[in-house]
């Protein structure tokens, strides 16, 4: 079960001596009592001037010795499960999906009946690097996130130090790698799925709209090496600023160029829609593809403007099942990111099988080719940290998507 971290807040007493904890009141009040009733006849008494002298007082014996108590600060240690650290926002402007992630963790968990781990969440929003240092110092030999690029940058050099490997959401190939593993959805994976089939259905000249961002930077870069491997020409590439207009403009600059047998927007679903009426007044017959942005969008499917074109992501066919279980027990609908804390789980609860409690996480495991599986399908690690996944095809249709192309059952060698 996932606890809330402001338990390491809290000190945890660890009794020692005493089997079963603090004696009771009756064990330790019974010669405190007989103690002071023999002061209080003591001091009450009267020197009687005939006869023996009175005896002296009775000494009251030692009080009882306390026990040993020792305070331990953070959170309460678990000697038979291992401990696993959730980074992930948990208030701020990215609340939302981190508690999404933190409750398909809890979710995964309950489904697996997994007894050998223990998540602890530990918000970043108050500080990714103070959440680092919390999780480290309880314990934690695995950390599952954080959510965001900047994040993990800040995390990787306190896990680094303490040994510990971190499982991050993030999608920026940039801070993979020496201990951190990416989990994300990289947008090069999926345009040289959706590339590759256009290609083998006849798409020959492509054209590129890419936005002027590190994403967009990235987007175009794949794109031009996707094309050139899969046999096809690169006929027109514009970027654009993500202000009202600027891809009507880049659309205008791309006029020259056309016809095109087939346009990669790498964007979102909305702005895609924008942009394909003004595409399709100079190239009417072309195909529209996209990237696993869209699949993140659940109106996409609704877009009139969209309808005929294809993009490359996860499958969803398991997360419906995934989504249809989660809204039951958390009462909303979950973030489509969500599924990558149940798979970070999933993965967890497999390694741990042969994971003794007490002793590093065996990373190695994680790279070991054979791959795991989960609510995304099939993925694997590769040397550079980054999870290689198995991509289907999806095209829309009337308000739908089909796959027009399935995900690969493994991996080839």
């Amino acid at each position: 079960m996932a606890e809330a971290a402001t338990v390491s807040q809290r000190a945890k007493v660890i009794v020692r001596g005493i089997p079963g904890g603090v004696s009771s009141p009756r064990r330790i009040a019974g010669p405190v009592a007989v103690a002071l009733t023999a002061l209080l006849v003591s001091a009450c008494s009267t020197v009687v001037p005939r006869g023996p002298s009175a005896p002296p007082p009775t000494k009251a014996p030692p009080p009882s010795t306390r026990p040993d108590v020792g305070v331990e600060a953070g959170i309460p240690r678990d000697t038979a499960r291992n401990r696993v650290a959730l980074l992930v926002p948990l208030s701020g402007a990215n609340a939302g999906v981190g508690k999404s992630l933190a409750n398909a963790t809890q979710l995964a968990l309950l489904d697996t009946k997994n007894e050998q781990i223990r998540v602890t969440n530990y918000d970043t929003a108050q500080g990714a690097a103070a959440a680092a240092q919390r999780a480290v110092a309880d314990g934690a030999q695995l950390i599952l996130g954080p959510l965001l690029a900047d994040d993990v940058r800040v995390v990787a050099p306190i896990a680094r130090r303490a040994g510990v490997p971190v499982l991050s959401f993030s999608n920026d190939v940039s801070v993979a790698g020496d201990g951190v593993y990416l989990m994300g959805y990289t947008p090069s994976q999926s345009i040289e799925r959706v590339v590759d089939y256009a290609r083998s259905k006849g798409v020959t000249n492509f054209g590129g709209l890419v936005p002027n961002a590190l994403y967009g930077t990235r987007a175009s870069t794949t794109f031009l090496r996707a094309v050139e491997a899969a046999g096809g020409r690169v006929v027109a590439l514009q970027t654009y600023d993500r202000t009202p207009g600027a891809i009507g403009a880049a659309v205008t600059r791309m006029a020259k160029d056309a016809p095109f047998d087939g346009v990669l927007i790498a964007d979102s679903a909305g702005t895609a829609a924008t942009a394909v009426p003004l595409l399709r007044k100079t190239s009417p017959d072309m195909k529209v593809m996209g990237t696993e942005l869209w699949n993140t969008d659940s109106g996409v499917a609704a877009r009139p403007a969209l309808n005929g074109a294809w993009y490359a992501s996860v499958s969803n066919g398991l997360y419906r099942q995934y989504a249809t279980k989660y809204r039951a027990r958390f009462g909303a609908a979950p973030y489509r990111l969500s599924s990558l804390g149940y798979d970070a789980v999933l993965l967890t609860a497999r390694i741990a099988r042969d994971w003794k409690v007490g002793a590093p996480f065996p990373e190695a495991r994680l790279r070991s080719g054979e791959g795991f599986s989960g609510i995304d399908g099939a993925f694997r690690f590769g040397r550079d940290g980054i999870a290689e996944r198995a991509l289907e095809v999806q095209e829309i249709r009337s308000g739908n998507t089909a796959v027009v192309s399935p995900a690969p059952a493994s991996f080839g060698r």
